[in-house]
């Protein structure tokens, strides 16, 4: 990236001022994020906020930033969803269709979709399962989309998308199975290991999981269109509910367009013996070194064993956004963090 691409965002307020089309895209920014709150609000979803400090992270396969808290001469953690596990708590405590929309971080890597800093809303519904939280998705979607845009067409990665056409469903480990001849409930480390390499696909972590997840995205970046990704295994969603019919895959779904994630949506894990058992094979993951591994928090199994009813959950991100703009999603934030010049 040239001096000028640098220099605009750290004088972002030069770059709104003498620019247009960035000056629009911080109003369309707005837009975006009211539209999301008024369909919510609308579907009667109570907003709610929860602790951005944490003693343990939870949901996200992510790493945290770490900070000390003086006053409780502690380490704690900067959340990394907003906030999966607290809003689960207010389902224990009966309120059936609650969100948040607010500020997440995650101690990652840059690119065009990811920043370590982003806003994110994450909603709850409480007697629903994953197929209506399906519908309800795609119409915010479109909502969104005729709110901001007043268009379903749109030019991302040098493809047409077109919302109006029908949203495609994908089984997460057929499409696997019929684009690598990998069979990720059967296979052998070493079999997936040699088809990655076979794939030229660069691993710096050999666990089983992590592998899968590399198979499967490098299988997401031939699907352009809007689709939903479903069945997932337990696995590799420690969080999610089993399908009763085959307790090996998951009631989760992702939305994949123009080779990405950009939502994700399952039926949440109400059984705490279950739900123990997860954290506990996500703990073990963790103390061999994989920091993107779920944290046990025994605090939250504790509260599942008062009953919480049968969930839904979905998140939606800045990353639609910027998807949306066709622009990294630096671009699409006001003012996006930048590495300190001495």
């Amino acid at each position: 990236m040239n001096y000028w691409c640098w220099e605009k965002f750290r004088k972002r307020y030069l770059d709104i001022l003498i620019n247009k089309d960035v000056k629009e895209t911080v109003e369309r920014r707005s837009m975006y994020f009211r539209a999301i709150r008024d369909f919510l609000n609308n579907k009667w979803f109570m907003e709610v906020d929860t602790p951005v400090l944490e003693n343990t992270t939870g949901w996200a396969d992510a790493a945290p930033f770490v900070t000390h808290h003086n006053a409780l001469d502690m380490d704690v953690f900067l959340r990394i969803s907003a906030w999966e596990l607290w809003q689960k708590r207010l389902m224990v405590a009966w309120f059936e269709k609650i969100f948040e929309l607010w500020r997440i971080f995650r101690n990652e890597w840059i690119s065009q979709e990811h920043a370590q800093d982003y806003n994110q809303v994450e909603v709850y519904w409480a007697y629903e399962d994953y197929k209506a939280m399906m519908e309800l998705v795609k119409e915010m979607y479109l909502y969104i989309i005729d709110t901001v845009y007043k268009k379903r067409e749109f030019d991302i990665r040098w493809h047409n998308v077109d919302f109006n056409k029908d949203w495609y469903e994908i089984d997460y480990t057929q499409i696997i199975k019929e684009k690598t001849w990998i069979d990720i409930f059967k296979a052998t480390d070493d079999e997936i290991i040699n088809k990655l390499k076979e794939l030229n696909i660069s691993v710096d972590d050999y666990n089983r999981q992590r592998m899968i997840d590399y198979l499967w995205k490098s299988i997401r970046k031939t699907i352009p269109w809007p689709a939903f990704l479903i069945n997932e295994p337990k696995f590799m969603s420690p969080l999610a509910k089993s399908d009763t019919n085959n307790p090996e895959i998951t009631h989760r779904f992702h939305v994949i367009i123009a080779w990405s994630e950009v939502g994700n949506w399952y039926s949440e894990l109400n059984d705490p013996i279950d739900q123990e058992e997860r954290f506990q094979e996500q703990q073990k993951l963790r103390d061999s070194w994989d920091n993107e591994a779920q944290m046990e928090d025994k605090d939250f199994v504790e509260a599942l064993k008062h009953g919480m009813p049968p969930t839904v959950w979905f998140w939606i991100s800045e990353r639609l956004f910027s998807f949306l703009e066709w622009k990294s999603i630096r671009d699409c934030q006001t003012f996006p963090l930048m590495k300190k010049i001495n």
